[in-house]
């Protein structure tokens, strides 16, 4: 009884357990340590908004900067299992000499710079390895399926994480928190270890290798429109987050505790949306499913801006808002990431992950400084309303794209 519960993909696959096992570690303590480490700068460093400001743009600054050169090195060099070890192993130490400098009473905020910077760096080392050994442990029939549990993973980890991370900083204090992370970077590691998977072999060096990744995006007619969409919508998303707090505690006068119960609905939609995305896929086609998903991430977003009135009405629109988007964001992220995954051919996995990944996650630093700038001069419930409307907008990108008349997993273009 208890083995029929278990995924059957999990079942059947040892690798792909091994992957799973330590991604969800990983992704629990990256929960936790999205708390400790700011509260580490503000409680033991007394960082001012300013110190704050730099220390988001040193830990996001990597995949600008990065990405492309980082991809075109693991396509050319291969033995990207190796590398995804190395770039846990090295998170462990640069996360834990956090709580030994602050034991040892040398903790300084330069330090808390570096290692976000170059944990952001790793970070980039990581994500551009993974894509080739996911195709090399999944089979190509099952990535809808995979991604459901390692997505669905992420969106349990989102509901448990922070709660624990709160618990811990209040427990041992925020350094010793970020320790927890540290660990489950050696877990990962250790499960990483013990996969067998075999990888396709590494790309001899060649002319124009580094732009290869951004060049096949953009002869790739779904893949450049999906890469259009989704940076479109982050750049906005960047937006209304970077004003988010702020309107509702100060002008909707949430309480603090309030607003992690409204946050927390956001996962339970994620949560919702990785197990319903592979029937959505099989019912409406995956890439209508994807452009759904695009538009359920944002679209519900105008609610906020849209709250006002008695409380309980303002409430209900804020978890609707989280409830919806959460689960819009997570059969975005599924049937995108297993697009992606068909579609990219195993040579230039890499270097095209490192691509996206520099347009978009690049736009995210400049889609905060964009909604710091609508609020200060045009207000926050405006400001809030062109964020939502703008990120809803990127869905338009899609709708002349292949997306929609793609009903199942696209062959690797050439």
């Amino acid at each position: 009884m208890t083995r029929r519960l278990v995924p059957s993909l999990l079942r059947d696959s040892l690798d792909f357990r091994r992957l799973f096992s330590g991604q969800a570690v990983s992704l629990f303590g990256d929960q936790v340590s999205l708390l400790a480490v700011p509260l580490v700068a503000v409680l033991a460093l007394h960082a001012d908004a300013a110190r704050m400001g730099l220390l988001s743009a040193a830990m996001l600054a990597p995949n600008l900067l990065f990405s492309l050169h980082l991809g075109a090195l693991v396509d050319r060099r291969g033995g990207r299992r190796r590398a995804m070890i190395a770039a846990d192993v090295g998170r462990a130490l640069l996360l834990g000499s956090i709580p030994l400098a602050w034991a040892a009473g040398v903790l300084t905020f330069a330090q808390l710079l570096a290692v976000g910077f170059a944990v952001g760096t790793l970070d980039v080392l990581f994500h551009v390895s993974y894509a080739t050994l996911f195709t090399a442990i999944v089979p190509r029939e099952r990535y809808v399926e995979a991604n459901q549990l390692l997505h669905g993973s992420r969106a349990f980890s989102t509901i448990t994480g922070p709660s624990v991370g709160g618990m811990l900083v209040q427990a041992l204090s925020a350094p010793l928190a970020v320790a927890a992370d540290a660990l489950s970077f050696l877990a990962s590691a250790a499960f990483l270890g013990r996969i067998g998977a075999v990888e396709p072999p590494p790309e001899p060096p060649s002319k124009g290798q580094l732009v290869a990744g951004m060049r096949f995006i953009r002869r790739t007619p779904l893949l450049f429109a999906s890469l259009a969409s989704t940076a479109t919508i982050n750049l906005f998303n960047f937006s209304f987050w970077a004003l988010y707090v702020l309107f509702a505690t100060k002008t909707l006068e949430v309480a603090p505790a309030t607003l992690g119960l409204v946050l927390g609905a956001a996962a339970v939609g994620g949560l919702l949306g990785a197990v319903v995305t592979g029937a959505m896929g099989r019912r409406l086609g995956l890439g209508p499913a994807f452009v759904l998903g695009s538009f359920l991430f944002t679209a519900p977003l105008v609610l906020v801006p849209l709250a006002a009135g008695p409380r309980p009405a303002v409430l209900a629109l804020l978890f609707a808002a989280e409830f919806l988007s959460g689960f819009g964001v997570m059969v975005l992220d599924i049937a995108a990431g297993s697009i992606q995954q068909a579609l990219v051919p195993d040579r230039l996995r890499a270097r095209v992950s490192g691509a996206y990944m520099m347009v978009n996650y690049g736009v995210r630093p400049l889609g905060s400084l964009l909604g710091g700038a609508l609020g200060a001069t045009i207000g926050l419930r405006p400001a809030l309303w062109i964020a939502a409307v703008g990120a809803t907008l990127g869905v338009l990108f899609l709708l002349p794209s292949p997306a929609m008349r793609l009903s199942e997993l696209p062959e690797p273009a050439e």
